[in-house]
């Protein structure tokens, strides 16, 4: 079956701030009319499942108002430093989240966060070879960063937090899962860091 070739008709801007926009976009759809779909343009972001050389995952407990309250994630930020390129940013939100630099980094998974109403996407990377950032070095943690809780979890009890409902930010759980899995692989569906984004 050929996909329907849909198109924006018309846009109409609701909000513009400093990590979002707001529009509403009229769309020609695949039955023959037109639906109004209001759309979040967002920046996107990297993220890092960073495992220790004991298998254990490094989770970070962190406030998040939009749900009211704390979630388990992993070291992640927007991509908001011009010209930084997505293994730099990732090894940046890792030394400034979880106080660690990696000696290795490959590309595990990208995601859509939520497709349904944003454009938002994340590039996790796989981080390994850890080591501690000295602490003269370490970032000054502020706002929702200021209370951040750092462990260490080992891998499968990481999948095992997933699938009780510990962990469900999509961002960490598609990374834990999709790390549990490329090691349980041998780590041969790991993809160079240059990949290409889709």
């Amino acid at each position: 079956m050929t996909a329907f070739a849909h198109s924006v008709v018309a846009r109409v801007e609701r909000y513009a701030g400093p990590i979002f926009t707001v529009h509403t976009d009229t769309v020609t759809m695949s039955g023959g009319g037109t639906a109004n779909r209001d759309v979040v343009g967002a920046k996107s972001a990297v993220g890092v499942v960073a495992i220790d050389d004991v298998d254990r995952v490094v989770l970070i407990k962190q406030y998040r108002h939009a749900v009211g309250g704390y979630l388990w994630e992993l070291p992640a930020g927007l991509r908001d430093v011009r010209g930084e390129d997505l293994v730099t940013g990732a090894a940046r939100e890792l030394a400034e989240e979880a106080d660690l630099h990696a000696g290795r980094f490959d590309l595990l998974i990208d995601l859509h966060t939520s497709p349904g109403f944003t454009d938002e996407k994340i590039r996790i990377f796989l981080a390994r070879d850890l080591s501690e950032v000295p602490s003269p070095d370490r970032h000054v943690r502020t706002d929702e960063e200021a209370d951040l809780e750092v462990i260490r979890v080992d891998l499968d009890e990481a999948v095992a937090m997933v699938f009780r409902g510990e962990v469900t930010n999509a961002a960490a759980v598609g990374g834990i899962l999709a790390a549990a899995r490329a090691r349980d692989e041998g780590w041969a569906t790991l993809r160079p860091v240059e990949t290409p984004e889709p």
